[in-house]
């Protein structure tokens, strides 16, 4: 399925928000997600399905300042 993940095209085989963290390597409960501009809690990310052409943001703190 073509997805936006962070401005980018991607080809994933993840049907929920939780395996596309997974099969882009994402690991902590410290992201911040968000699927075609609306929030997703963690605690939803396993139930939450995506579809072909859907937009993804996910931010992680970063070190530095």
């Amino acid at each position: 399925m073509k997805l936006t993940v962070n401005g980018e095209n991607h080809e994933v085989a993840a049907g929920t928000l939780a395996a596309l963290l997974a099969e882009l390597d994402y690991e902590g409960g410290w992201l911040a997600t968000a699927l075609n501009g609306e929030v997703v809690p963690a605690r939803e990310r396993d139930a939450c399905a995506l579809a072909e052409g859907d937009r993804i943001e996910i931010l992680a703190p970063m070190k530095g300042g």
